[in-house]
């Protein structure tokens, strides 16, 4: 008899374990499957809450859902922000759920990802109303070099719009942390394409440069003597 307790004990120690351990498998189930119906539900809300403030009417303006659409992708900034708030939600409940199984190197690297969720939805705000903004701003400055009829007005306007997306691409990037690795390859970048230019201007592209400042200095607006006439 001893000997058939000293066979079983292993399998009784095993049912012990399993009994204990199965009532967190099924409250970390619970939690898992209550995670992703609140995750579903808060997605719907926060789209349904952008596009009732005219999100998505920005970010088309800014033509950020125009570049998602010509890159193959099929949803558009809201969708982007709803579902990075899906994901969060539920990586909060797979990271309580795990906890509660004890498991704490899967929840130590659930919680880094779900710290690093929020700065990628921060990054895409900054990037619509920057990339608005920046277009925005461009318009203005072409509007208002064509009515006083600088040459060239367009470029400069265009110039004037990427240096400003270029620097809100900068703060979306450093707010995810990427700041540093991606502005010394900017630097390098930048360094490389001054001194092209500075080649090519050297070497060949003087005359043009001359005929750019020049063309400038008097505005290039052919209706600039036709007013000082009607002032005369």
């Amino acid at each position: 008899m001893e000997k058939v307790d000293i066979l079983l004990e292993p399998v009784r120690v095993f049912l012990v374990q399993v009994g204990e351990f199965f009532p967190k498998v099924m409250l970390a189930l619970a939690i898992a499957i209550a995670g992703w119906l609140l995750a579903k539900g808060v997605r719907f809300a926060v789209v349904k809450g952008l596009n009732a403030v005219n999100f998505n009417v920005l970010t088309e303006k800014a033509g950020i859902d125009d570049f998602l659409r010509q890159g193959g992708s099929e949803i558009d900034t809201t969708s982007i922000l709803g579902l990075l708030i899906y994901w969060l939600v539920i990586l909060v409940a797979l990271t309580i759920a795990f906890n509660s199984l004890g498991l704490a190197y899967v929840t130590d690297i659930l919680g880094r990802i779900v710290l690093f969720v929020p700065k990628v939805m921060v990054a895409v705000l900054i990037l619509a109303f920057g990339t608005y903004f920046a277009r925005f701003v461009g318009g203005t400055l072409t509007a208002y070099f064509r009515n006083i009829g600088l040459a060239d007005a367009d470029v400069l306007g265009r110039l004037a719009q990427y240096a400003i997306l270029l620097f809100v691409v900068l703060i979306a990037l450093d707010q995810m942390d990427l700041g540093d690795i991606i502005r010394q390859s900017f630097l390098i970048i930048l360094a490389a394409v001054a001194l092209g230019l500075a080649l090519a201007f050297g070497l060949g592209g003087q005359k043009r440069a001359a005929e750019l400042l020049e063309r400038w200095s008097r505005h290039g607006a052919p209706g600039d003597e036709d007013r000082q006439q009607r002032l005369r």
